[in-house]
């Protein structure tokens, strides 16, 4: 019986209890911050990557390649007069992804060309900046905003309104891992207004 009350009193180890009790917690914890922490890293990096992709959009060869030749001043049967800004009803927008353009406007048949290498050459120079980006993630607008003219000489009569959309991403953080789980990273976007879409470099 003395053995028993002893073995009872006895607090040895028990430090060693207490610590394997919370050790988990800690863990937990612990790897919660670090996932907090990579978490706004990676927003951050894709957002950037998505500021990076519209500047190269603007500066380089436009997807709808059309739009960077043709003349609203001569080519519509109902011509713009020269000088004049392109009404939306002729063009209104461009929307491109890995596979095509869709557009809205009557002069859309005449806009028809796509490039998927420009297409592609933004998406690449988005994913030197967040890797984890995928060709289908990404969507390119151009959109008309009324600034140009009807027969520019020097490049597109419309300098749209590009705008990179990305989305679709998704971020798996550690403590997910034990849960299986992943947390969108919602959608991104950035506009700036075309400049000569016919360039080879960005700054």
């Amino acid at each position: 019986m003395n053995r028993l009350a002893i073995f009872v009193r006895d607090e040895r180890g028990g430090s060693a209890a207490e610590f394997a009790l919370t050790l988990p917690l800690l863990l937990l914890l612990l790897f919660g911050i670090i996932d907090v922490g990579r978490f706004i890293y990676e927003y951050n990096m894709a957002e950037k990557a998505t500021q990076m992709g519209v500047r190269y959009a603007v500066s380089t060869g436009v997807v709808p390649t059309g739009l960077s030749s043709y003349s609203f001043a001569t080519g519509p049967t109902t011509p713009v007069p020269a000088g004049d800004p392109v009404p939306a009803s002729y063009f209104s927008v461009a929307t491109c992804t890995d596979s095509s353009c869709s557009c809205t406007g009557s002069a859309c048949s005449s806009l028809s060309g796509y490039s998927n290498a420009n297409f592609r050459q933004i998406v690449d120079r988005m994913k030197i900046f967040y890797p984890y980006i995928g060709y289908n993630n990404v969507t390119v607008e151009y959109r008309n905003i009324g600034l140009g003219f009807a027969g520019d000489p020097g490049g597109s009569d419309i300098a749209a309104l590009v705008t990179v959309r990305l989305q679709g991403l998704s971020y798996r953080p550690l403590t997910g891992m034990l849960f299986k789980t992943t947390l969108s990273m919602g959608a991104f976007s950035s506009s700036l207004t075309l400049e000569d879409g016919a360039g080879s470099v960005a700054n």
